[in-house]
């Protein structure tokens, strides 16, 4: 038995799983947010666990994109765990779903969340884990969607960040398909990629002959040597979130490349 707030309707839509490491770093935060807004403006649902990190992340990049999204929880629908995610689920609910197997007054038990898991994968074409350690949760994630028949996606990491990267690293080296872009993760499950139409009406889209001083600001301090989005916000005063919105509408116009280690380039 499945309980569910929201719309169960939603549940029968195209959905991409993501998932990773509770203690993300702050480029890898980023790094889901970025996909997850771009799979929302495809028409994708994007499925994740609620957890704090990249969870959460990727929730919050799939509302910001427009789309919906669904939250598999381990607890109870009486309940949010974590607690600072209440008003997170509440925009999740209002847009989405929030689903769980488990009964109401079901607190938070360890036993549950791996439970959970097969839930995030059953649900979806494929599977992407963005960050995790080698012995982490998203791994059970990912290997549960492979049994399941599902893709299974992975994003490399620095070599110098094991408890980010090494679990990434070790479903790449087992067969999982190794991604930098989210089109790449569409092209593999033969979901057309969204037009540049589309991302303009989201309000994301930099129209070439008229771009705001906040974007030529930023398309400055970008540069032709890759920086990162902290750098950024340092040469031009602007908020950590705004930069990263603004980095993936420039990208998206094929004006910047991002690198890896959370890095972005102006394109000559």
């Amino acid at each position: 038995m499945l309980f569910v707030l929201g719309d169960a309707s939603k549940l029968a839509s195209l959905q991409l799983a993501m998932v990773g490491a509770r203690k993300a770093t702050g480029s890898g935060c980023r790094t889901a947010r970025k996909f997850a807004e771009y799979f929302a403006r495809a028409g994708i649902t994007v499925t994740s666990g609620l957890a704090v990190g990249i969870d959460a992340a990727s929730h919050e990049g799939a509302l910001s994109g427009g789309g919906q999204t669904v939250a598999v929880c381990a607890t109870g629908l009486d309940r949010v765990y974590p607690t600072e995610h209440i008003g997170l689920a509440g925009r999740i609910r209002a847009s989405g779903v929030l689903l769980s197997e488990f009964p109401p007054r079901t607190p938070p038990r360890q036993k549950n969340f791996p439970q959970r898991n097969r839930l995030i994968s059953g649900l979806s074409l494929g599977t992407l884990v963005v960050q995790a350690a080698r012995y982490s949760g998203s791994l059970i994630t990912a290997r549960r969607a492979a049994e399941q028949g599902r893709a299974v996606f992975a994003l490399p990491g620095s070599i110098h960040e094991r408890s980010s990267s090494g679990g990434c690293h070790q479903l790449i080296r087992e067969g999982a398909t190794l991604v930098e872009e989210p089109a790449e993760v569409l092209s593999a499950l033969k979901i057309p990629l969204p037009d540049e139409a589309l991302v303009r009406r989201g309000g994301r889209g930099v129209n070439p002959g008229a771009m705001d001083k906040g974007y030529e600001m930023l398309l400055d301090a970008v540069g032709f040597e890759p920086a990162t989005v902290d750098v950024l916000v340092i040469r031009t005063g602007l908020s950590g979130d705004s930069i990263t919105s603004m980095l993936l509408a420039l990208e998206l116009e094929g004006r910047i490349a991002s690198y890896p280690g959370g890095r972005f380039g102006r394109i000559p």
